[in-house]
């Protein structure tokens, strides 16, 4: 029987949905259908004669396809040490109970309750029981034990008072006058967090300071994690001038990769190096050669437009890595291509126009560096617009808003540029909001898809 070719990419996608591979590289099978599908544009005609809808694909497809093709990142064995920030990808269980012990929650002293309960108000001190020390023992229930928080409550004993509720002198204790003592008083019994055995964390979970406590304290030296990967942030371009350095009047300052590189450590990602790199074909392929050899994802700005000096994408083909798409049907932000590398390297070469590169940024690279360290990245939020809004062109509108609470209602205010390379525009904007391929006029109160910066 011959194969149909699906009318359009959602109908690969939709394969792909009643057939899925989670958490893995896309396979060759799915790969095959992908180029085959783009293969069927060839029938529509010349490319001049084409509509630019039947080459392009839409935001959605494109996250799609890169969650596909993103390979996850292999686990290492991380000391504790190393761990902030990794994706945990094994289970951690408790060793043993947790409190381990019964164990003293405030400085005082600890006796039996019942001689409280037959009206004994002072205590003969026996002994001080210190955090770490072997338990001591109650010999008499007429005396008490002082404690320190943390130690484990002597044998005999089933409360403590604080010390702030105490006088002590010549060796005795003597409760004040609103002193109460009930059995299990500021006492953490055995057991009451978690028992042996108990799922702590599961897998995939970004690993913080509670999470690295919680494997710290199950004894444990290291754990299975994707550590952060190691990003290189590249700019491109003659026209570009470093911060601080006399600028022509033909020339602009470098920007774009502070900005990125800033909004990854935002982000928590620590190994992001950057680099600018001029229009000319034997330094693009030295550098970039050198850039995939130490590196798990790479993130150009510019150079992938259709100017004559946009080499970007041909040279990342002649080092070996693949294309997966070439623009998306969308503005800003339409030239974006993305590849993937022999070694599994990760390539997002963005426009180059400030608010095209953030809004790709945030839009797709946050995922697919998300699919990398093997967590999913939290899906859109959603906004209100608080005033409707014209959308002109034929292609997803993604439209920089302000942001405020009325009550439960996140409302997204709208703040557009005089174009992609307005980035003075995006001060006091929080994000952007996906709006529908136009002509169309999007209501007030609708709502609408939310990135943040």
């Amino acid at each position: 029987m011959k194969l149909k070719r699906p009318a359009s990419l959602l109908g690969v996608l939709f394969f792909w949905d009643i057939a899925p591979q989670r958490a893995a590289p896309i396979t060759a099978a799915r790969k095959a259908v992908f180029l085959w599908h783009r293969g069927a544009l060839k029938d529509r005609g010349p490319l001049h004669e084409r509509s630019p809808a039947y080459f392009m694909i839409s935001p959605a497809e494109a996250e799609a396809i890169i969650r596909a093709n993103v390979p996850v990142r292999a686990a290492e064995s991380l000391v504790l040490d190393r761990l902030c920030g990794s994706v945990l990808r094994e289970e951690i269980r408790a060793t043993r109970d947790q409190p381990p012990f019964d164990r003293v929650t405030m400085d005082g002293v600890a006796f039996a309750q019942s001689a409280y309960a037959a009206g004994r108000r002072t205590f003969k001190i026996a002994g001080t029981q210190a955090a770490g020390a072997s338990p001591l023992v109650l010999e008499d229930r007429t005396t008490c034990i002082e404690v320190m928080t943390g130690a484990m409550v002597p044998h005999g004993c089933d409360c403590v008072v604080p010390v702030e509720k105490l006088s002590i002198r010549d060796g005795t204790a003597e409760l004040a006058e609103d002193a109460a003592a009930s059995p299990g008083l500021n006492i953490h019994r055995t057991g009451i967090d978690c028992r042996a055995g108990q799922l702590l964390l599961s897998p995939h979970t970004r690993l913080g300071p509670t999470q690295i406590a919680v494997i710290a304290s199950a004894g444990l030296a290291s754990a299975a994690a994707t550590p952060r990967p190691r990003i290189v942030v590249i700019s491109t371009g003659d026209e570009l001038v470093e911060p601080g350095y006399p600028v022509a009047e033909w020339q602009i300052y470098r920007s774009n990769a502070y900005a990125v590189v800033a909004a990854l450590r935002n982000r928590g990602f620590e190994h992001v190096g950057q680099d600018h790199l001029p229009d000319d074909l034997p330094v693009l392929r030295d550098r970039l050669a050198a850039h995939l050899e130490r590196n798990d994802a790479l993130i150009l700005s510019g150079g992938v437009s259709m100017g004559r000096f946009d080499y970007v994408p041909q040279v990342l083909q002649e080092l070996g890595v693949k294309p997966v798409f070439h623009k998306i049907s969308q503005r800003p932000g339409k030239p974006m291509w993305f590849g993937v590398g022999s070694a599994g390297q990760c390539v997002y070469a963005l426009p180059g126009n400030p608010v095209s590169t953030l809004v790709c940024l945030a839009r797709y690279v946050y995922r697919g560096l998300a699919v990398a360290e093997g967590v999913e990245e939290p899906k859109a939020e959603s906004a209100v617009l608080d005033s409707r809004f014209e959308v002109k062109p034929t292609l997803t509108f993604f439209l920089p808003v302000s942001l405020a609470s009325d009550g439960a209602t996140l409302l997204a205010h709208a703040r557009p540029t005089q174009g992609s390379g307005d980035f003075t525009s995006l001060l006091g904007t929080h994000g952007f909001v996906e709006l529908p391929p136009g002509p169309t006029l999007i209501p007030e109160g609708t709502v609408v898809p939310l990135y943040r910066w």
